[in-house]
């Protein structure tokens, strides 16, 4: 799809003036974007009270989702929780649940009436008391009245009870809730969700705070007849993990001091009800890291959802970033809507920030960033709608900490000559890469061709911290060549080096600059300089598609590169912004024969393109093109 008929098909959809003309969905679930498969598997599990695992990267609606369940959990009657004192056994409170609202009646009640116990006992001691001293007066023995006082208020004191009546204290309290508990238990600790006994330094001497007193209910039992939410749920300890899915088993799990050391761990509760539906999320890694039967147990009596990241780039989408962009407004509070050109700007990121072509990002939390930082710059500004001015300024306040460091490390690069943006030089060439999800960088590239040491077969040697992917790029590289230019690289052994790359390389998208730059060293022909590479090679020699080639093209741009060499494969996935556009050439190719037909220059050129062509002619079967159009 060409970007006029993509601008287009945005004009067909806007029917408003202003963000404030869009309605704004009242439930939660309703206001969630792109994400239909994962809305209906939530539907459901609410309606049956399912587990659920949500999966996907960050930013997509995970939490959201979670949210919106419990507003969608059926209604029930929710409880007040009550820890009382044991009479028979101090260190195993009892638990009692009562209707929502009459735990904190009940507990004003045993105030109240405890308050009234100590008032009428001091009452009666002070009588006692002054009594006393009258007499005295009156014998005029004032000194011995008031010692025989004092002895008769310690013995009163020690023969009447510290509390007659104990009162409970109110672990959970649901009073004036209309919906399901929602408890985000994201990187809580094993005292946080479980439930903890406090640590009581005055535990001796009967100075000590009663053990029901110093109950802790754990977001399990707050998330009772609700939604307990963990994200990132692998990073939990295992034994954690397995006392959640005891939890989750029983639905009532007693509460006990965490730490061994604390006198809390003498204390252990009766068992507290914990009914409640888990939405564990994390990326696909998190998995390693879950307990095999706590998600089984998911797996089994629930559902397990991997979100999207992209939906397809259609009017009826784009009308859902509108929607998106109207929301953000309002749940913020604080900024001013957006007019119609604003909203076009911030569709327009969501179509950069998918990174392949016909595609819209569903990473919202970050596109809700830049809606933000938007707002923000035209309230400063004192303007009554945000415009697409202010969500230009807003792209450059608002770039993410990978942005920032690739632009501060493109000018520190071309400051000490890093890399090159003009000249030739033979075995250098300027590969990109991506850092974070979709800023680019210059990736230099040396290879350096020497007789081999070993008299049996020559070496490739990279260096650069590489990782497995692109460890095995590089010897496919070292295949491709042998078999396409004829040169026997068996007698040599070739170094390749990723300069500076401190940070590692992984991936193979910088195969067709390894590719490029060992050939211009065997060959002995120079590279230019003012032209940037990125793509995939096959065995075959073919250039295939990879990710994040628009921030690489706007990298090769702030860099002073001229031209960028791009899988054809990918062209419809470029949407750089409107300032590179004329600072640099995008080049689409299909195989290596294409890309060093772009990258080298000088003598010797044309006769390795004719060799190359000449030994593919004798290896590719009849009927394959040979001979690529360049451009």
């Amino acid at each position: 799809m060409t970007s006029e008929v993509k601008k287009a098909n945005m004009k067909e959809s806007f029917s408003y003036e202003t963000s404030k003309d869009i309605p704004v969905p009242k439930r939660l679930i309703d206001q969630i974007i792109g994400q239909e498969e994962a809305v209906e598997t939530i539907k459901k599990a609410a309606e049956q009270r399912r587990n659920v695992l949500l999966i996907g990267e960050p930013g997509v609606g995970k939490s959201m989702l979670a949210r919106a369940m419990a507003e969608l959990l059926p209604r029930e009657e929710l409880k007040d929780i009550l820890v009382y004192p044991n009479l028979d056994d101090p260190n195993n409170p009892v638990i009692s649940t009562v209707p929502a609202g009459e735990g904190k009646r009940i507990v004003m009640s045993h105030k109240n009436r405890a308050r009234a116990q100590e008032e009428k006992k001091n009452l009666f001691m002070i009588a006692i008391i002054s009594f006393i001293l009258l007499m005295g007066f009156m014998l005029k023995q004032f000194l011995a009245a008031i010692i025989a006082a004092g002895i008769i208020f310690l013995a009163l004191q020690q023969v009447r009870p510290q509390k007659t009546i104990m009162v409970p204290k109110l672990l959970i309290n649901n009073e004036g809730k209309k919906t399901a508990p929602f408890v985000d238990a994201t990187g809580a600790h094993a005292g946080a969700l479980l439930g903890d006994v406090r640590h009581d330094p005055y535990q001796s001497g009967g100075l000590g705070t009663p053990a029901h007193e110093r109950v802790e209910a754990g977001m399990i039992h707050k998330a009772h007849k609700g939604v307990l939410y963990i994200d990132e749920i692998g990073t939990m300890k295992m034994k954690t993990q397995q006392e959640l899915l005891t939890a989750m088993q029983d639905k009532k799990y007693s509460i006990t001091g965490q730490s061994e050391t604390s006198s809390g761990a003498m204390v252990r509760s009766q068992a507290v009800p914990c009914d409640f539906v888990l939405v564990a999320s994390g990326n696909l890694h998190v998995l390693k890291g879950m307990h095999p039967a706590l998600r089984s147990r998911i797996r089994g009596y629930g559902y397990e959802v991997y979100m999207k990241d992209t939906m397809p780039d259609t009017p009826e989408n784009r009308e859902k970033l509108v929607q998106f962009v109207a929301q953000e407004v309002e749940k913020d509070g604080r900024i001013p809507h957006f007019n119609k050109d604003a909203i076009k700007e911030i569709i327009r990121e969501a179509q950069r920030r998918a990174g392949k072509k016909d595609s819209l990002t569903l990473k919202l939390r970050d596109l809700g960033g830049l809606v933000r930082a938007a707002g923000d710059i035209a309230k400063s500004e004192g303007a009554e709608l945000v415009s697409k001015k202010h969500v230009l300024k807003a792209k450059k306040f608002a770039r993410t900490l990978e942005q920032q460091i690739a632009d501060r490390y493109i000018t520190q690069k071309k400051k000490y000559s890093v890399f090159k943006s003009h000249g030739s030089e033979i075995g250098r060439v300027n590969g990109l890469a991506i850092i974070g999800d979709r800023s680019g960088i210059i990736l230099p590239i040396a290879a350096e061709a020497a007789p081999a040491q070993s008299k049996e077969e020559g070496r490739i040697i990279a260096t650069g911290k590489l990782g497995e992917i692109a460890k095995e790029a590089v010897q496919n590289v070292s295949a491709l060549i042998k078999k396409y230019t004829g040169t026997d690289i068996s007698n040599y052994d070739i170094h390749i080096q990723f300069l500076q790359a401190y940070d590692g390389v992984e991936g193979d998208s910088a195969s067709v600059s390894v590719a490029t730059a060992v050939i211009s060293a065997l060959e002995e022909i120079p590279v230019d300089q003012s032209v940037a590479l990125t793509g995939s090679l096959s065995i075959r020699g073919d250039v295939l598609p990879v990710g994040g080639v628009t921030g690489k093209i706007e990298a090769a741009a702030e860099a002073g590169i001229k031209k960028v060499l791009i899988p054809k494969a990918n062209m419809d996935d470029v949407m750089i912004e409107k300032k590179y556009e004329d600072k640099i050439e995008v080049i689409p190719v299909k195989s290596l024969g294409e890309v060093l037909e772009h990258a080298l220059i000088g003598k010797g050129k044309e006769s390795l393109i004719e060799k190359m062509q000449r030994i593919s002619s004798d290896i590719m079967p009849k009927g394959i093109i040979k001979n690529p159009t360049t451009h």
